[in-house]
C-alpha cells in the first residue's frame, strides 16, 4: 500500500513538473550573440530590485505557461536590473551604473546608463527589440498575461510595422482576441 502511494505521488509530481514551463532567461549581451547565430526579437524586462509591479509580472505573467512558451519560442529574453551594476556593452558603447551603491541594492539606487539609453522612465518596462537589437519600443507597466500576449504577438509577427496611427493600434488592439489563460 506504501509503495503504490508513494508511486502515485511521484508521478503526480513528474507530471507536474513537466506542465510547468519556464521563460529562458540570459544576459543581454548573451541574447545579442545569439542573435547572431539565430535572429529572433530580444524580450527585455527591465526592472528594480524594490519595484512591487516588477515582482508580480514575474510572479503572475512570466510564471504563466502560455507566456513562457511564446516568449521561448519567439523571442530570446533578458532581465535587466535597471539600477543594477553590471557593465554592458551595446553597439561598440559601454554602459554602466558609475554611482551604483551596494548597500542600497535592494532599494533605489542610481539608474543604469542603459536603462538611460534606452529611455526607460518607470518600472517594469519591457523594451522590445528586432532581430537586429534595435530598440522597437518599450511597453511601460505591469501586464496580465492576455495583456502582454497583444504586444508579444502584435511584436513577433511585425504587425506593428502596419500600425501607423493611434487609430491603426487602437483597430488592432479592437480586432485581438487573446488565447492565453490569464
Amino acid at each position: 500500500m506504501n509503495k503504490r502511494i508513494l508511486f502515485i505521488a511521484v508521478a503526480l509530481m513528474t507530471s507536474i513538473t513537466a506542465v510547468a514551463q519556464e521563460i529562458n532567461w540570459m544576459s543581454f549581451e548573451e541574447a545579442l550573440e545569439a542573435q547572431k547565430k539565430k535572429p529572433k526579437k530580444i524580450m527585455m524586462d527591465v526592472y528594480t530590485n524594490w519595484c512591487g509591479p516588477c515582482k508580480m509580472l514575474d510572479k503572475n505573467t512570466f510564471q504563466n505557461k502560455d507566456v513562457a512558451k511564446y516568449v521561448n519560442e519567439n523571442f530570446y529574453a533578458v532581465k535587466f536590473n535597471a539600477e543594477g551594476n553590471d557593465v554592458v556593452t551595446y553597439k561598440g558603447q559601454t554602459f554602466d551604473n558609475a554611482n551604483y551603491k551596494e548597500e542600497l541594492k535592494n532599494r533605489r539606487n542610481s539608474v543604469h546608463k542603459l536603462a538611460r539609453h534606452f529611455k526607460v522612465s518607470a518600472y517594469p518596462t519591457i523594451v522590445y527589440m528586432d532581430e537586429k537589437g534595435e530598440v522597437i519600443a518599450p511597453i511601460k507597466g505591469y501586464q496580465k498575461p492576455q495583456q502582454i500576449e497583444l504586444y508579444l504577438k502584435m511584436f513577433s509577427s511585425d504587425a506593428h510595422k502596419n500600425l501607423t496611427t493611434q487609430e491603426d493600434f487602437n483597430t488592432y488592439y479592437k480586432a485581438f482576441t487573446p488565447e492565453f489563460t490569464n
